[in-house]
């Protein structure tokens, strides 16, 4: 690898705690003109109370490149396992949840 490729090259640490992940099976997104906030909950059925478990908070531009980057993860996931299938979700009330605010 010549030093030039090598220069261009991002070194990702992972942290041991944030490679565990962590389960969310409720995404809520607010936005403001400046940004995306995107609260990742974990629903639990028959309980009435939900926390939200990780909040990332991003630039429109970031937000745009995330979905473009899901869409195409998405895509390619499909074709090599078959069509996700997008079954009935209980509805969730509008004022579920956290507001954004910038």
């Amino acid at each position: 690898m010549s030093k030039e490729e090598n220069k261009n090259q991002l070194d990702i640490q992972l942290d041991e705690n944030i490679a565990e992940g962590t389960y969310s099976n409720l995404a809520i997104i607010n936005h403001s003109v400046s940004e995306f906030i995107v609260d990742f909950i974990n629903i639990m059925p028959g309980t009435p109370k939900a926390k939200v478990k990780s909040r990332i908070i991003l630039t429109p531009q970031h937000a745009k490149r995330l979905m473009k980057a899901l869409t195409e993860n998405v895509h390619r996931f499909e074709k090599a396992h078959g069509e996700i299938k997008d079954y009935d979700q209980p509805s969730i009330p509008l004022n579920f949840g956290p507001t954004g605010e910038a």
